[in-house]
């Protein structure tokens, strides 16, 4: 018998759960993702003016890789309080701190109105973005993952997971719309700051809807139970941050790979690949523009396709169909991106952010399944937000150095797949944790009811 705090809610009262993750995480990807395409665009030339535009766009994404370099503290000063007073607070206190920090970036000055203050300023408003961010992944995963069954948890926890294609879709949507109907001085004057000052709307929006969700049924019972254990003397004192790193190093390290590559793939296909298309090929930024605009309307509706199937298969194999074969498109998207066919160009970025999916979709379930419900917002975030500094921040800088460097592609293709090779490994060492019961203790997954226990694979019972 499945336990009372991890059986299925109703349809009606899952989706809402759902339904106010998705578009929370949707707005503050969108805030973390305009910082990436403006720099891509329009930053190097507004804060970091210099004579060589591929020099302007590196400094541009040092400070978009700052805000990463937040990210890992955000994730454990979430994660503390998370698992101290709960996810739904903290997932309203991460909202607020985005959207002011975005907000406040369409109002800043330029380095030609105040000089070296404007990059300050913007890289400060950067780490506000990453210490938010850092707190929110966990924070929606989590909420939907506790509050789901055991048997569907692959498919509901997924849907935050297609809040990062739905935030990068809605920012490069309206710098698309923006860039086509402006002319280049005109974006550059202030057309580049409507998306940015949008952000207050929506943040007014996912704030409604994100104060109208119940918390997690599985932390309310493991506080209720820590409130017991205190009553009697047997609480444990430390911070739930050196419980993850006292007795969950392992399970932490098995999350940092699992991201690795899908990390570095993620933003090798969409913020360098602005990049490449306008300063390598020289092609209107409209054409990266729109491919990534058509590549992630198809990443958002697969990711819980991925995420199902990962319910059905196990969340090990899913993910290595995604790194094992982004290990070899990695070579395919550039020497297709070469063809400076948009509709090419399209193709190889659907193709890849497809197989980035099979990595992202089950990663929420696996992650939240790696650790027990009183350090799993610190050890999720935890796990998470490392791999955002060792991958995902160093990812647009890599990529722009190589191509700097070596005037080619393939240096980038080889990065790309040995990132891939990284996730491929560590997954195919890592324990299959499908099925496990959140509200169970210890280091081995616990399969739900109706799961073989000797099935390595974690595949259906008979």
């Amino acid at each position: 018998m499945v336990s009372s705090a991890t059986a299925p809610q109703a349809p009606s009262g899952i989706r809402r759960i759902v339904t106010a993750s998705l578009i929370g995480t949707t707005i503050e990807w969108y805030d973390f993702f305009l910082y990436g395409t403006a720099a891509a665009l329009v930053f190097n030339k507004l804060f970091f003016p210099t004579s060589d535009p591929l020099t302007g766009t590196l400094i541009a994404f040092v400070t978009y890789a700052i805000g990463f370099l937040a990210r890992p503290l955000g994730g454990v000063v979430f994660g503390h309080f998370g698992d101290r007073l709960g996810r739904k607070k903290l997932l309203v206190l991460s909202l607020l701190m985005m959207g002011g920090a975005t907000f406040a970036m369409g109002l800043l000055p330029t380095h030609a109105s105040i000089g070296v203050g404007a990059p300050v300023l913007l890289t400060v408003l950067r780490l506000v973005q990453g210490f938010a961010l850092g707190g929110e992944w966990g924070g929606a995963v989590l909420i939907v993952s506790e509050h789901g069954g055991d048997r569907h948890r692959g498919f509901w926890a997924s849907w935050p997971q297609s809040g990062a294609p739905g935030g990068n879709l809605l920012a490069t949507g309206v710098l698309a719309l923006l860039a086509a109907v402006q002319s280049d001085a005109a974006f550059l004057a202030w057309g580049w700051r409507v998306p940015f000052l949008l952000s207050g709307v929506l943040v007014v929006v996912g704030l409604w809807i994100r104060l109208s969700v119940s918390e997690s049924p599985v932390f309310l019972a493991a506080q209720a139970a820590r409130a017991a254990r205190g009553a009697s003397g047997e609480t444990r004192g430390e911070l739930p941050v050196v419980q993850v790193f006292r007795r969950s190093w392992r399970q932490v390290l098995t999350a940092v790979g699992a991201r690795f590559g899908e990390n570095i793939s993620y933003y090798v296909l969409t913020s360098f690949l602005l990049v490449y298309v306008t300063a390598h090929l020289g092609l209107p930024k409209s054409t990266a523009l729109n491919a990534v605009l058509i590549g992630s309307a198809v990443h958002f509706v697969t990711i819980p396709a991925w995420g199902a199937l990962s319910d059905r298969i196990g969340r090990r194999p899913v993910t290595l169909i995604g790194s094992a074969g982004m290990a070899v498109w990695a070579f395919a998207f550039f020497a297709l991106v070469d063809s400076e066919s948009f509709v090419v160009i399209t193709a190889a970025v659907t193709a890849g952010l497809l197989l980035h999916g099979a990595m992202y979709g089950p990663q929420a379930a696996f992650i939240s399944e790696l650790f027990d419900t009183e350090v799993r917002y610190s050890g999720a975030s935890m796990g998470s937000q490392l791999a955002s500094i060792v991958a995902g921040a160093l990812a647009p800088i890599v990529a722009v150095e190589l191509l700097k460097d070596h005037g080619s592609s393939l240096p980038v293709s080889l990065y790309l797949c040995a990132a891939a090779v990284v996730t491929t490994l560590t997954v195919a060492f890592a324990r299959e944790t499908r099925g496990r019961d959140l509200t169970r203790t210890g280091e081995a997954p616990a399969p739900a009811p109706g799961y073989d226990r000797k099935d390595a694979a974690g595949t259906l019972s008979a």
